[in-house]
């Protein structure tokens, strides 16, 4: 398994004599400890987990690649630390902690903090790359979320609401091993399908009608993401032509991801099928996301990001075309890059299924 307390340890030195860490996703990320408290402190040549009484046991049983202490006096623990190392500087998480945080932990500290994002984006950087550890569990999270997809299309008819939809796919989900949702599960039917990010509501299937469905599972703290829409009854000839486009475009932008592309690039691979097809103003949101520990992660592929994808990152495939007060469309898959092409995670069928 990988030392990621190490990989940070290697670069740490140009940025800083010592990182200090406080943010829950990257304090796990950092030891394999899943906790709502906790300090961890990477020196060049050594790591610790500083964490409350309520945690100890767990933590001592649990942390990886770094000494567990219990913590009594936070700050005067971090000092003594940082002496015994002979730090002089200390690099925060600048996005988890808050102005008056910082200026506290600089009046505190005897080493001098670095205000900088390093690191943060290395932080970042390095939870980009996914091991095939990491790449199994986001793997058994996207078989529970197919799984219960499969279950809820025998859920879906007249008169069902989008509430009770998102309800039915929640708990299929937990049933199945899921810790909780990937992030709010979205449901929608009929004309609410044009917003991209609307909540489910009262509002009752009818036939004739679109259903989008944006869900994911959770698996030992990795994220999937999938979204499919559905038919209920019948569909007209413009809904079975947007349905297409956007199949169309997602299909294209898979065959063209690979290691080395440019995130706005394998946009605009999606973007140009859609505008061609005439719904270029329908189509608002970027085409894709990393996944992992958290459902938003870095990198992208939007028009704006400029970086490349690397070998090793999941991302995202989710073109869409929404069009107000009439319908939208969106289709999304998980996939991992690799040196020459990519392999999708997502196995569930995208044909239109007419319910």
């Amino acid at each position: 398994m990988r030392n990621n307390i190490e990989l940070l340890q290697k670069e740490l030195t140009s940025a800083a004599d010592c990182a200090i860490i406080t943010s829950d996703i990257n304090r796990r990320y950092l030891t394999g400890m899943k906790s709502s408290a906790g300090t961890v402190l990477v020196f060049a040549d050594a790591a610790y987990l500083i964490i409350d009484f309520r945690y100890i046991e767990k933590a001592k049983a649990t942390a990886t690649d770094c000494e567990v202490i219990l913590e009594n006096s936070l700050y005067n623990q971090i000092n003594e630390l940082v002496a015994k190392h002979n730090a002089k500087t200390a690099c925060i998480e600048t996005q988890s902690v808050t102005y008056s945080q910082f200026v506290n932990m600089k009046e505190k500290l005897s080493a001098e903090l670095s205000d900088t994002s390093w690191l943060s984006e290395k932080l970042a950087q390095l939870r980009s790359i996914k091991t095939i550890d990491e790449l199994e569990k986001i793997k058994s999270a996207q078989k529970i979320a197919e799984q219960s997809f499969d279950e809820v299309l025998g859920f879906i008819k007249e008169g069902r609401t989008e509430r009770e939809i998102a309800l039915f796919l929640d708990f299929e989900m937990q049933k199945r091993g899921s810790q909780g949702v990937s992030f709010e599960t979205i449901t929608l039917s009929g004309k609410n399908t044009s917003m991209p990010h609307g909540v489910p509501g009262n509002r009752e299937v009818r036939s004739g009608d679109f259903v989008l469905m944006d869900f994911g599972a959770v698996y030992d703290g990795y994220h999937s993401d999938m979204t499919r829409t559905v038919a209920v009854g019948n569909v007209s000839d413009e809904m079975r032509k947007v349905y297409d486009t956007v199949l169309s475009a997602q299909l294209r932008a898979i065959s063209a991801a690979k290691a080395g592309i440019v995130g706005k690039d394998l946009d605009k691979v999606a973007r140009d099928v859609i505008t061609n097809a005439g719904y270029g103003d329908a189509f608002g949101h970027s085409l894709g996301h990393s996944v992992g520990l958290e459902i938003h992660e870095v990198p992208n592929a939007s028009p704006r990001y400029e970086k490349e994808l690397s070998e090793g990152v999941v991302v995202t495939v989710e073109p869409g075309i929404y069009l107000p007060e009439k319908f939208g469309v969106r289709i999304e898959d998980m996939i991992f890059i690799t040196k020459d092409g990519c392999e999708n995670l997502t196995s569930t069928d995208k044909n239109l299924i007419i319910l």
